[in-house]
C-alpha cells in the first residue's frame, strides 16, 4: 500500500493519517500525548473500531509514559491508580466502538497482572517490578495489539474470499478497509484476498453520509490499491440491487452482540434490509474482539450521537438552513436476521449466532 493508517514510532510519537482530509489531502498528525490521541479518536481524524483500539493502545502507553516523566508516580499503587484514571478518559472518547473497551481492558488487564506478580515475589528472590519496566511492557503490548490486529485481518480476509465468485460486484457501506483497521482492513481485507487469487472482483462504495467515508476514504483506498470501484449515493443501493448489479454486500462492524445483532456506520441496517428483500448475501467482516459478549442483544449498545453540524454542513460548507434541527446518530443496529453470515479470524460464523459464537469462544450456552 502507498499509505499507513498509524503507528508508533521509535521516538515514541503516534504518527497517523488524517482521515478528515482524505482524499484531497495525504497529511501525517503527530500526537504526543495520551491527550493528543484521546483528540484524534473524537474528532475522528482517526476512526474504524480496530484502529480506534490500537489508537487507545498507543495512547495508554503515552499516557503511563508521562506518569514517569512528570513524577505523577512513585510506587505501583500510585501509578495504577493514576494510569486506571487515564484508562477511563481514554474509553470515554466513543462509546460504540467495543474495540475501544477491549484494548483498554487488555491493557488494564496487564497493569493489574503485573501488580499481582510483584506481590507475590518472596523477600529477596528477585527484584521488585520497577515502573519504567511496566511502562516497557505496556509499549510491548500496544504494538503486540498493532500487529495482531493486521495478521487478523489477513486471516479473515482468507475465509472470506471463498464467499466471493469470480466476477462478483460487491457493495461495502462506510470504511472498513485499511484505514479503518492497523492495516489491510476487514471488509475490503476480504475484498483484497478475494483480487489477491485473482478473482476478479468490483466495489460498489456507498458515499456513506454524513461523514461521507464512503466516497472519500473507500474510494480512495480501493483506487490506491487499483481495485475497480464505482461510488454511489446512499439511496441508490435499492435500484442496483433490484436491477441485478450487486451479487454481495460486505461490511464491518463497531460491536457485535452475542446474538449477532451488528452495530455499525448509520446506514447499515437501511443496506441490510435491501439486501434480503433482494436475496443478496450479507456479510459482515470482523475480528472476534468485536463481539461484546456481555450483550445479549443490540438493544443494548449504545448509539453515540455527533454534532448535527456534520449534518447540516459537508465539508465546512453549510447547506442547511440556519437553525434548522438536525439529528446526527452515527450508527444503527442491523437485527441478525438480515446477517448472512459474520466472517472472523476463526473462520464464518452462521446461524444461529448465539450458538456460532458461544462455540468460536468455547463457551457453553
Amino acid at each position: 500500500m502507498s499509505f499507513y493508517t498509524l503507528k508508533l514510532r521509535d521516538d515514541d510519537v503516534v504518527e497517523m493519517i488524517d482521515q478528515r482530509k482524505l482524499p484531497l489531502e495525504v497529511d501525517y498528525v503527530e500526537l504526543k500525548t495520551y491527550k493528543d490521541v484521546y483528540g484524534a479518536i473524537k474528532d475522528m481524524i482517526v476512526r474504524g473500531a480496530p484502529a480506534i483500539g490500537v489508537s487507545a493502545a498507543f495512547g495508554l502507553y503515552l499516557g503511563a509514559k508521562s506518569l514517569l516523566e512528570n513524577n505523577g508516580a512513585n510506587n505501583y499503587e500510585a501509578f495504577k491508580n493514576k494510569f486506571f484514571e487515564i484508562c477511563d478518559f481514554m474509553f470515554s472518547a466513543r462509546p460504540t466502538a467495543v474495540n475501544l473497551g477491549w484494548a483498554v481492558g487488555r491493557i488494564k488487564k496487564l497493569v493489574e497482572n503485573a501488580g499481582q506478580k510483584d506481590e507475590g515475589k518472596g523477600s529477596g528472590a528477585s527484584k521488585p517490578l520497577m515502573l519504567d519496566e511496566l511502562v516497557g511492557f505496556i509499549r510491548a503490548e500496544s504494538l503486540k495489539i498493532y500487529d495482531e490486529d493486521i495478521e487478523i485481518n489477513k486471516d479473515m480476509g482468507r475465509y472470506g474470499a471463498a464467499l466471493l465468485n469470480d466476477g462478483f460486484s460487491v457493495l461495502t457501506h462506510c470504511n472498513a478497509g485499511a484505514l479503518a483497521t492497523a492495516g489491510y482492513g476487514t471488509a475490503l481485507g476480504v475484498i483484497r484476498a478475494a483480487v489477491a487469487e485473482n478473482k476478479k472482483i468490483s466495489v460498489i462504495s456507498d458515499e456513506t453520509r454524513p461523514f461521507l467515508q464512503g466516497a472519500r476514504l473507500t474510494a480512495w483506498e480501493l483506487m490506491e490499491d487499483g481495485i475497480p470501484v464505482t461510488l454511489i449515493a446512499d439511496n441508490s443501493a435499492g435500484l442496483l440491487m433490484r436491477r441485478g448489479k450487486i451479487n454481495a454486500v460486505i461490511v464491518g462492524a463497531d460491536r457485535i452482540a452475542s446474538n449477532g445483532d451488528v452495530a455499525n456506520k448509520i446506514g447499515t441496517y437501511q443496506v441490510a434490509v435491501l439486501a434480503k428483500e433482494n436475496n443478496i448475501p450479507f456479510y459482515v467482516a470482523a475480528p472476534l474482539s468485536t463481539i461484546d459478549l456481555n450483550i445479549a442483544s443490540g438493544d443494548e449498545i449504545p448509539i453515540e450521537e455527533r454534532d448535527i453540524s456534520e449534518v447540516v454542513s459537508v465539508m465546512g460548507k453549510r447547506i442547511a438552513p440556519e437553525n434548522a434541527a438536525a439529528l446526527n446518530f452515527a450508527f444503527d443496529v442491523t437485527p441478525n436476521k438480515y446477517v448472512t453470515a459474520i466472517i472472523t479470524e476463526k473462520g464464518v460464523l452462521y446461524p444461529d449466532y448465539k450458538k456460532s459464537i458461544s462455540e468460536v469462544f468455547n463457551l457453553k450456552i
